[in-house]
């Protein structure tokens, strides 16, 4: 049977959808304070930030079609399994996706509900109920999204998606025409190390580690699409990919714009959430607030459609038994009662792990790239990966000890005291690394194990 063919409308769907996949809670809150931040700097900063908040994402999605979905196949089969695991994890039902909630709740509710700090207990627990009822909620529309994969295209990609770009399009034309303040003085490590600071700052979206995800999950659904030659679909996957990139740059390039110039409406905001919040309300009143509550809801949505669906995808082949809506179900409501955590707290604990898991993401990417030149590209996978999760562990603990170090470690638990001393023996040492003090330790040793490989190793069969 010949392998269907998608029209220049599915092919725009197919890009859209994952252009609407990446765009989620990070890629609204994280440009705008970066760019009030970086100050004059943002030019430099926002460079940084495209790099691993564009740039990786898409050579994540070009480096799983030139896989043909397996980029971990020169891995153990073990450490194969527990990284990617980790990541759809951190991406799912641990972090990003109950962040996407913690989002729309924030921008995209919170400025209508007037009774929004009553609380409720449960368990022993005191929560948030305006939170509590919506996040259940937004979980409960998810779930129901999700459980039909094969519709994702259309209800996402065709319905969805359009909608988010044309407000999209409204905010980044207003912001073009705005007569913004002068950009204030970069601050913090954007004052000395702007690019590189951009550069980690990327990490917050997440983006990098959802490309190994959804480029698994839209392999999946070209085969739903009855396309199963894999040409065909690294042909249609790189398209798509191409599509998203160009939407984000056009997304993050107007809000670090916005950050950068927003001036007295930014001046003692906590996040770029608030700074998003204050310029609408101001440039368009009450209509903008809720024309940004819909932009918000409808990225943040549809971003958690597509991580609780590849997430299900993904544990349903290796839990015997268990079925992908059953999945569904259970992810949906798992991420429900995370986000009832805090945003704050889990932005705040998903820092160290991304610090952690980034650099083997971003090693896994150049490898795959790589692949042909390698002598032996199975020792090269695995050395470069080890040498990057090395590194990238004392990178996350370091910022975990930075967090801890703030209290006051003598009323703390054995295992924090143990944690801030270990890194504060260690650090001394790590310090001569290069970039060590901007949090990419990791890269110069990684990037000698992979030109090395080019050149050591016992001359190898080149796998498919």
């Amino acid at each position: 049977m010949q392998d269907k063919q998608l029209t220049v409308g599915d092919t725009l769907g197919l890009g859209f959808m994952t252009f609407a996949f990446f765009l989620g809670a990070g890629n609204l809150i994280f440009p705008p304070f970066a760019g009030y931040q970086a100050g004059d700097h943002s030019y430099t900063a926002m460079l940084g930030f495209l790099i691993t908040a564009v740039g990786l994402p898409l050579a994540g999605l070009i480096a799983v079609a030139k896989a043909k979905g397996q980029v971990m196949h020169m891995l153990p089969a073990t450490a194969a399994t527990i990284f990617a695991s980790a990541i759809y994890i951190i991406i799912g039902p641990a972090f990003a996706a109950p962040r996407t909630s913690l989002v729309a709740f924030e921008i995209g509710a919170r400025p209508f509900l007037s009774d929004v700090d009553s609380t409720i207990t449960i368990a022993g627990l005191v929560l948030n109920k305006a939170q509590l009822y919506f996040t259940a909620g937004f979980f409960t529309v998810v779930m129901l999204l999700a459980a039909f994969p094969g519709r994702l295209m259309d209800s996402v990609g065709k319905v969805l998606t359009p909608i988010l770009i044309l407000l999209l399009i409204a905010l980044a034309l207003s912001v073009v025409s705005f007569i913004g303040n002068p950009m204030p003085e970069a601050t913090g490590d954007y004052l000395a190390h702007p690019l590189s600071k951009g550069i980690v700052e990327g990490y917050n979206t997440m983006d990098t580690l959802a490309s190994l995800m959804f480029g698994v999950l839209i392999i999946d659904l070209l085969r739903q699409k009855d396309i199963h030659d894999t040409t065909l679909q690294t042909k249609y996957l790189v398209r798509a990919a191409f599509i998203a990139a160009a939407g984000l740059a056009f997304v993050y390039v107007s809000l670090f714009i916005l950050g950068a110039t927003a001036g007295d409406l930014a001046k003692g905001t906590a996040n770029g959430g608030q700074i998003l919040t204050n310029y609408v309300t101001h440039q368009f009143g009450y209509a903008g607030t809720i024309a940004l509550s819909a932009v918000v809801s409808l990225a943040c949505l549809t971003t958690a459609v597509g991580l609780v669906s590849a997430c299900s995808d993904f544990f349903g082949t290796m839990i015997p038994g268990v079925t992908y809506r059953m999945l569904v179900v259970l992810l949906s409501v798992v991420c429900a009662v995370v986000a009832n955590v805090g945003l704050s707290q889990l932005i705040s604990i998903s820092i160290p792990v991304l610090m952690m898991v980034y650099p083997v993401a971003i090693a896994l990417v150049l490898v795959t790239f790589v692949h042909n030149w390698f002598r032996n590209p199975r020792l090269a996978h695995r050395a470069a990966l080890t040498v990057a999760l090395f590194f990238g562990i004392f990178d996350g603990l370091k910022v975990a000890a930075a967090s801890l170090a703030s209290f006051d470690v003598k009323s703390e638990s054995a295992v924090t005291t143990a944690l801030v001393h270990f890194v504060e023996n260690v650090s001394p040492v790590l310090s001569k690394m290069p970039l060590y003090d901007q949090g990419m330790a990791w890269l110069v040793p990684t990037m000698i194990v992979v030109v090395a490989c080019f050149f050591v190793g016992k001359k190898a069969p080149i796998a498919a």
